[in-house]
């Protein structure tokens, strides 16, 4: 983990770590039963506190994830289903894990474009674009449209987890999402030092996303560099 991504995010200090570990837990790069280094060397190793570790660990230890032994120390538990702020992002490095970040391209609220597949129920929608880091690597841009009837987004808000903005800020919460994995054309809007030129082909994923409606109150659509990052759906 790049230590800089520690202040990178809006996610507090103390999230970002532990859901870096649970990242790791879930690429298979902590296994069960492993020990982990004592917390003042893990402190140091982030470049945090171990305040700030510890509220991690503890963040870890009540999902399970966690066993703190007294007097020997903590040792990684592996769990069945983990709930975390990016348990719905699905992409990670080609050796697994990486914390999420992101940079905001563009916020615009407009009419829904007749191209877009049908969602939610107010012909407004806003448009976000984005470029998405692991571990500080740009792997993937995406462009995010939320039906106008779910509320207002405010630049200054967001965060890296829009699910979690969603919840926090707007007040529903995304229940499910139904991913379609393919191979699209990357968009005239990426930046060159995406990798892949606007107009190649690359890793295309669609998403549709339902909060406490019927229809989908989301529509996304992700590219992402093949030679950086893999599409992981584990089943437990």
């Amino acid at each position: 983990m790049d230590t800089k991504l520690l202040n990178a995010t809006s996610l507090p200090l103390y999230l970002q770590l532990s859901e870096f570990l649970i990242r790791e837990i879930a690429a298979g790069r902590l296994s069960d039963g492993d020990k982990l280094p004592p917390e003042r060397e893990m402190a140091a190793q982030y470049k945090t506190t171990v305040t700030t570790l510890r509220k991690a660990l503890a963040v870890l230890q009540n999902k399970g994830l966690l066993e703190r032994i007294h007097g020997s120390g903590n040792y990684v538990r592996q769990a069945e289903q983990v709930d975390s702020v990016y348990s719905m992002f699905r992409l990670e490095l080609v050796n697994g894990g990486g914390l999420p970040t992101s940079k905001l391209v563009e916020l615009r609220e407009m009419t829904k474009p007749v191209d877009l597949p049908a969602f939610g129920r107010s012909e407004m929608a806003t448009r976000i674009r984005r470029l998405r880091f692991l571990d500080a690597k740009l792997i993937a841009v995406e462009e995010i449209w939320l039906d106008r009837d779910a509320g207002e987004v405010k630049a200054e808000q967001l965060q890296d987890s829009l699910y979690r903005y969603y919840k926090m800020q707007l007040g529903f919460w995304i229940s499910r999402a139904e991913d379609r994995v393919s191979i699209g054309r990357t968009p005239d809007w990426s930046p060159q030092d995406f990798g892949v030129s606007a107009g190649q082909s690359t890793g295309f994923i669609e998403r549709f996303s339902w909060a406490q409606t019927p229809v989908p109150v989301e529509y996304s659509r992700t590219w992402f560099d093949t030679t950086k990052a893999v599409y992981i759906q584990r089943l437990h």
